[in-house]
């Protein structure tokens, strides 16, 4: 009989500790996905700054071409054309 009640006690301590770990869990998970979601907005604004960045020195890259065009148009010309003979030679093989 001593022997029922001990293991019943123990089976309500395990059951106990079962049910503190359960709880346990779940705050953690809670804090995980807290965690997530701030993670998920850092790195969108990582993005659009990235984005941002790209986006200003491609109009740079595109306004200086621009420019060089307007100052140089033949050797421009000269250039495309050489870059159009040269993909033409590569597309053949």
């Amino acid at each position: 009989m001593a022997e029922t009640k001990s293991a019943s006690a123990q089976s309500a301590s395990a059951q106990a500790h079962a049910e503190t770990a359960v709880e346990d869990l779940a705050v953690q998970i809670a804090a995980l996905r807290e965690d997530l979601t701030k993670l998920s907005r850092s790195m969108a604004a990582v993005g659009q700054g990235a984005k941002s960045v790209v986006t200003e020195e491609a109009q740079e890259i595109t306004e200086q071409l621009r420019d060089r065009v307007r100052q140089e148009p033949i050797f421009m010309i000269a250039a495309a054309a050489g870059i159009g003979y040269l993909l033409g030679l590569l597309s053949r093989r």
